[in-house]
C-alpha cells in the first residue's frame, strides 16, 4: 500500500502536461500610457502605469484577447510590452543608449496583427539579438499609428540591423522601417533615421 506522500507524487506525476503552465524564458510587463489629457506641467512619463506582468504563455493569451489590442485604445494612448525591470523610458539604464526601429499603420487592424506579431516573436524568443531588445511600443494616433521596437545598444549597426531585418519579415511588410538613436531624438524630434532595413 502506497503512503499519502507516493499517493501524491504519482498524482503529481500523472497531470497531463498540457494542463501545467507553459513558462517563458523570461517575465514580461504590460505598461499603459494615455498622454491625450496631460495635466499642466506634468512630466513625460508620469502618466504611465505598470498593468500587468507575466511569465507564461496562458497569461499572455489571456491578457490579450481581453485587454490589450490596439485597436481599443483611445486616441493617443500607448501600450508597452518591456521585459520586467525596465520601463519604457529613455531615462531608464536599459534604453540609455539604446534606440527604436519604427514602423507605421494606416488601419487599426494591421496595427493590432503587427503588435500581436512582435509580442509573439518577442516573448517566443524568435530574435537572434533577444537580450539587445528592451520591448515594443503601439501608439494609437490621429493620422498614423505607429509600433516601435527598443533596443539597448544604438551603436551596435550589426546587431541592429539584424534586428530591423527579423523584424522586418516577422511582420511582413514591404516598405522601409528605420532606426532612430534615442539620443538623437532627444536633441531633435524630426532627427533623421540612422539605419533602415
Amino acid at each position: 500500500m502506497a503512503t499519502s506522500e507516493e499517493a501524491s507524487a504519482t498524482a503529481a506525476a500523472e497531470v497531463p502536461p498540457q494542463s501545467q503552465p507553459h513558462k517563458l524564458e523570461r517575465k514580461w510587463t504590460f505598461w499603459f500610457d494615455n498622454i491625450s489629457k496631460p495635466k499642466q506641467g506634468a512630466a513625460w512619463g508620469s502618466s504611465m502605469r505598470k498593468v500587468y506582468t507575466f511569465d507564461t504563455v496562458e497569461e499572455f493569451w489571456c491578457l490579450y484577447e481581453q485587454i490589450f489590442k490596439p485597436s481599443r485604445l483611445p486616441m493617443n494612448a500607448d501600450f508597452h510590452l518591456f521585459k520586467t525591470g525596465i520601463e519604457p523610458k529613455w531615462e531608464d539604464p536599459e534604453c540609455a543608449n539604446g534606440g527604436k526601429w519604427s514602423v507605421t499603420s494606416n488601419r487599426k487592424a494591421n496595427l493590432d496583427t503587427m503588435w500581436l506579431e512582435t509580442m509573439m516573436a518577442l516573448i517566443g524568443e524568435q530574435f537572434d539579438e533577444a537580450d539587445e531588445i528592451c520591448g515594443v511600443v503601439a501608439s494609437v494616433r490621429q493620422r498614423q499609428d505607429k509600433l516601435a521596437l527598443w533596443t539597448k545598444t544604438a551603436a551596435n549597426e550589426a546587431a541592429q540591423m539584424g534586428i530591423g531585418k527579423k523584424w522586418k519579415e516577422i511582420l511582413d511588410v514591404t516598405d522601409r522601417i528605420t532606426y532612430s538613436f534615442h539620443d538623437d531624438s532627444r536633441r531633435d524630434r524630426s532627427v533623421k533615421s540612422r539605419y533602415s532595413v
